[in-house]
């Protein structure tokens, strides 16, 4: 591109721009300015799930960020996927606000991250029926024998009442979700 000032018809004013000059400019500005530089720890917690939320009616398990979805997984339930688990052994998957608060990387399940199910109201409940409560609810991977099935494990309900992925998304959960990240999960 050529610019030329007013008034110099011979071009002996004119000088040549490049383009795209006056944006490095801002940004190289905008690095200088800078107050200090953004650590990759702050980078890496900008990204992370502040809130995981089931939908177990559609089979979808989903990572929040200031209340924005961040990713989505399809996901297998336990076997008797509706209604809120009541006792160990019914196969039914929690319903409620709890917190992920630990985590397996030696699962047999691949890698798993644990669920606060029971909570105290559940614990209660339970007592008074005279049942024992069930509990070590996770979100977890795929045992070897059902690696191999890929994203086609979620075609039906299999765990005991855990929420399942596939390894390579559970790596990504893993990633993605700290200890103390609030979950809920709806029927």
């Amino acid at each position: 591109m050529v610019h030329c000032q007013p008034g110099s018809a011979d071009g002996g004013g004119c000088r040549r721009r490049r383009p795209g000059l006056s944006l490095l400019a801002i940004v190289g500005a905008a690095v200088v300015l800078s107050p200090r530089p953004v650590s990759a720890d702050a980078v890496a917690a900008a990204l992370k799930a502040d809130h995981v939320v089931v939908e177990k009616a559609e089979r979808r398990l989903i990572l929040y960020r200031d209340g924005r979805p961040l990713r989505s997984y399809r996901i297998a339930l336990g076997r008797q996927p509706v209604g809120a688990k009541r006792r160990a052994g019914d196969g039914r998957t929690p319903e409620g606000r709890y917190v992920l608060d630990w985590r397996n990387a030696g699962s047999r399940f691949y890698k798993s991250i644990h669920i606060t199910y029971p909570n105290a109201s559940e614990l209660a409940r339970a007592h008074e029926a005279g049942a024992d409560p069930g509990g070590l609810i996770m979100i977890h991977g795929l045992s070897p024998l059902k690696a191999p099935l890929g994203p086609d494990h979620a075609r039906r309900d299999w765990t005991e009442g855990c929420i399942a992925v596939t390894n390579a998304e559970m790596d990504e959960i893993w990633r993605l979700v700290d200890d103390g990240t609030p979950i809920t999960i709806r029927p």
